[in-house]
Formats: structure tokens, C-alpha cells, sequence
């Protein structure tokens, strides 16, 4: 039964990193795009929980902490390059 939900969810969080990623290349304004790129790392770290949680590898948990981290920065340096037009001062 476990599988089934986890088969579920792994369904539902590819279909919303699929919408995600069409947002991220066809936003309207620079700031849809921060935010589809912000959720799409969400997604991802999701998916790949879900994923190791589905394997039964640990190592996936791991993977996900990194792409969260590197997600986080990532998010960070785009909104700030445009707001500002530089990541470094």
C-alpha cells in the first residue's frame, strides 16, 4: 500500500516539476522565473526524497541536502543580479 503513495507521489512531483520548468523558461517577467526556478528546486528536493524513500537509499537523502543548499544560493544570486544587475559587489 506504502508503494502505491509513494508511486503517486512521485507522479504528482514530476508533473509539477514539468509545469515548473515550462513556467521557468515561458515567464512573462524576470520575477516569474526567480520564483519557478525557487520552486523548482523545492520540487526536485521532493522528488528526490521521494525517490530514496522509494530505493531505500540513503545516499539520496544526501543529494537532496546538497540540492537544497545549492538551490537556496542559486535563488539568492539570480534575484539579486536582478535587482541590482551584479552578484558581487
Amino acid at each position: 500500500m506504502i508503494v502505491w503513495a509513494l508511486d503517486f507521489a512521485l507522479v504528482a512531483v514530476a508533473i509539477a516539476v514539468a509545469l515548473t520548468g515550462w513556467r521557468l523558461l515561458t515567464g512573462p517577467e524576470p520575477t516569474d522565473r526567480v520564483l519557478a526556478l525557487d520552486t523548482l528546486y523545492i520540487n526536485t528536493v521532493g522528488l528526490v526524497i521521494l525517490l530514496g524513500m522509494r530505493l531505500g537509499s540513503d545516499l539520496l537523502f544526501e543529494a537532496a541536502l546538497v540540492i537544497a543548499m545549492l538551490g537556496f544560493i542559486g535563488t539568492v544570486a539570480f534575484a539579486r543580479f536582478l535587482a541590482r544587475g551584479d552578484v558581487i559587489e
